[in-house]
């Protein structure tokens, strides 16, 4: 069976998404309910360049953490249910086979956008709480060999890292690795006070940089970044000064910086006071941190 959007003729709306026949996806829409399936949800992604199937394990909202730009609507503190392993892999499969042999592109997406480029575990919470995590990536891996699309497609996770400690976690990601595959690992700020007031987390940052190498010694990752004003503030030299010593430590272990701005709202308390730098800022900032020689990529 094909998925919701591929066989219901009527559109289907909710207040986030208007994904129809005569809508494309767009960057500014992340809905992951936006096709009736429960894990699978596809997206344009800006900073993969194309459509990124998504594998959403959270699917009660629940996080470890609450960054405050984001955009999951009724986020909780916790961890995911149970994962229906079987129910992600029939969408999984499912979905592929209508991105690959259907139809999807021409109807969905916008014809600069169509091109499958990868598979991420991003979502609605920290993927690597949950506890099978480990089994939906060999779930991942076994779906990609039958359709000759591993080593071909990038996997990505897409993390916060709070777990990148953990032997398990560790080892998924030397997993990940032999998938073709790659993290993007949080990291929006170089202080503690800076930590606690994005992602209302208690944080050391030099713990959090031990488990971004830990994470890059055994997975090739990429450091991202959010970036953003706060009451009509942009980022302070303090504040840039500290995240720069930070990245400074890695950029011999990791592949680079995703430098991203604010596409879409956020669904937090804090979003009003949220606001977008003008891409020259952040072009400032990326230009510093290629100066410790590393590639940047930026996404305003």
């Amino acid at each position: 069976m094909l998925p919701y959007f591929a066989t219901n003729r009527r559109p289907y709306k909710n207040r986030r998404n208007r994904m129809t026949l005569e809508n494309f996806l767009t960057v500014v829409d992340h809905n992951r309910d936006v096709n009736g399936m429960k894990y699978i949800y596809p997206v344009v992604s800006r900073r993969a360049g194309g459509v990124s199937i998504g594998i959403n394990l959270n699917t009660n909202n629940a996080c470890n953490w609450r960054c405050v730009y984001c955009q999951v609507p009724n986020l909780t503190r916790g961890t995911p249910p149970p994962v229906e392993l079987d129910v992600l892999e029939k969408e999984l499969r499912d979905f592929l086979t209508y991105a690959l042999h259907g139809d999807f592109m021409l109807r969905y997406v916008a014809e600069g956008d169509r091109q499958l480029k990868d598979i991420a575990f991003s979502g609605n919470g920290e993927p690597t709480s949950a506890k099978e995590f480990p089994q939906v990536l060999l779930l991942v891996e076994n779906v990609l060999r039958d359709y000759k699309l591993l080593g071909d497609l990038k996997v990505r996770l897409i993390t916060n890292g709070s777990l990148m400690d953990k032997p398990a976690i560790l080892k998924s990601m030397r997993h990940l690795a032999k998938c073709s595959g790659e993290v993007w690992f949080k990291l929006d700020a170089g202080t503690q006070e800076g930590i606690a007031r994005i992602n209302d987390v208690n944080l050391n940052p030099q713990s959090h940089i031990e488990r971004l190498k830990k994470c890059a010694e055994a997975c090739p990752t990429f450091i991202q970044t959010c970036m953003f004003a706060l009451d009509g503030e942009p980022p302070q030299e303090t504040d840039i000064a500290a995240y720069l010593t930070l990245v400074n430590q890695v950029k011999s272990v990791v592949q680079g910086v995703h430098l991203y701005g604010l596409a879409r709202p956020s669904y937090q308390v804090e979003a009003a006071r949220l606001s977008r730098l003008p891409v020259e800022r952040l072009e400032a900032v990326a230009q510093r941190i290629r100066q410790l020689g590393l590639t940047v990529y930026v996404s305003p």
